[in-house]
């Protein structure tokens, strides 16, 4: 029988290196693809890419390099930083994932040359028609007819806040083979399979532009100006450097001149969160108990659904921030033009629009969309 050819986004980091080693231990027919991100940053890709490469040879796999620089350029760091003009907080990770790794890098590798499935070390799981409904750590996982995005085993790696934009047929075609281990398993995969970056540490930073000083990148592509630091009364009580350089619930980098204590005999300072903003004034609000500023609902854009559209008023659990605790939540979905309405059960604080809202059932990552408040 024919291998089923699959193309392995290899990062040179482990969890690619090693999900590319499952996939050839399993009969498949890899080749190791290294994506190659050149913006003009600091990004060390050239070691990257050599640690893919040894990675590679180690495993006698075919290697490859799709330069995906111009796509990277115009899909992630255009709409990145065009958001923080707007005054909203975007998500890179998620956009990377849509435009870079489950579309161009898709698109080439399946759509141009032939590969039957894609693959990635991303720290999640698919369950496919046919699969036998498992027991899961959060109940009896149904399996229905589309392939599902199910929550990795180890909680604290799970990336499928990062997936949501994942369309089903692109899905389909994704494998995750390290979503069923932990991070130490894999490790120890990594050892057993003699491979020389088993040690590494995990990668930090943004998506391909690893660890940037990201105020001072946001300042270099939109200068700011000094502005004002208002209270809840709209007094003015310090300054900041510009106003679309933040993201609500931050609390450094601005400058608080009058600041609270916890009382006349103790000294001690309160933090200041940002729980407004406003770049056509580029003022900050910023207020010492963010959670007198918390929202019961929130309107999504942008919506995206991978495997089952939720059931509107049925409950559900979101997540707002990556490894942000897991809400309880009502979803009334509006297909037509891809919104939705995200109904707490308990008011939440520190929502910033343009972020992203990730719906759960169970342990099935049903999709999400971009935070806008109401």
């Amino acid at each position: 029988m024919k291998k089923e050819k699959v193309f392995v986004a290899m990062s040179g980091g482990v969890d690619s290196s090693v999900a590319a080693a499952l996939l050839k231990q399993q009969g498949y027919g890899v080749t190791g693809v290294f994506i190659k991100i050149d913006v003009g940053t600091d990004c060390n890709w050239r070691e990257e890419r050599r640690d893919a490469m040894r990675a590679a040879a180690k495993l006698g796999l075919p290697f490859a390099t799709f330069d995906l620089s111009d796509a990277y350029r115009k899909s992630v760091l255009d709409y990145l930083v065009n958001e923080y003009r707007l005054g909203r907080t975007p998500n890179p990770d998620v956009m990377c994932n849509k435009q870079i790794k489950f579309g161009e890098f898709f698109n080439e590798a399946c759509l141009r040359q032939g590969a039957d499935f894609i693959a990635t070390g991303h720290y999640a799981r698919i369950r496919r028609p046919g699969d036998f409904s498992a027991p899961g750590r959060r109940g009896e996982v149904a399996i229905k007819s589309p392939a599902r995005l199910l929550a990795a085993l180890d909680d604290g790696k799970d990336q499928t806040y990062f997936l949501w934009t994942i369309k089903p047929e692109v899905l389909a075609r994704c494998l995750f083979p390290i979503g069923d281990y932990q991070k130490s398993e894999v490790r120890k995969l990594a050892r057993k399979f003699d491979l020389s970056n088993a040690e590494k540490p995990d990668s930090q930073g943004l998506c391909f532009l690893g660890q940037i000083d990201f105020k001072n990148f946001l300042a270099e592509q939109l200068p700011g100006k000094v502005g004002q630091v208002l209270n809840e009364k709209g007094q003015v009580i310090g300054e900041h450097r510009g106003a679309h350089l933040y993201t609500i619930g931050e609390r450094h980098g601005f400058k608080v001149s009058r600041r609270l204590t916890l009382s006349a005999d103790k000294a001690v300072q309160l933090p200041h969160y940002i729980v407004a903003k406003d770049v056509t004034k580029n003022t900050i609000t910023v207020a010492t108990r963010p959670v007198v500023w918390a929202t019961k609902e929130i309107k999504l854009s942008e919506t995206n659904w991978i495997s089952d559209i939720p059931q509107n008023g049925k409950m559900y659990q979101t997540r707002m921030r990556h490894r942000a605790l897991l809400v309880p939540c009502h979803i009334f979905t509006e297909i037509n033009n891809n919104t939705a309405r995200v109904i707490f059960d308990e008011p939440q604080a520190g929502l910033a629009p343009g972020q992203s809202c990730v719906i759960y059932d169970a342990e099935v990552c049903l999709g999400g969309g971009v935070i806008n408040l109401i």
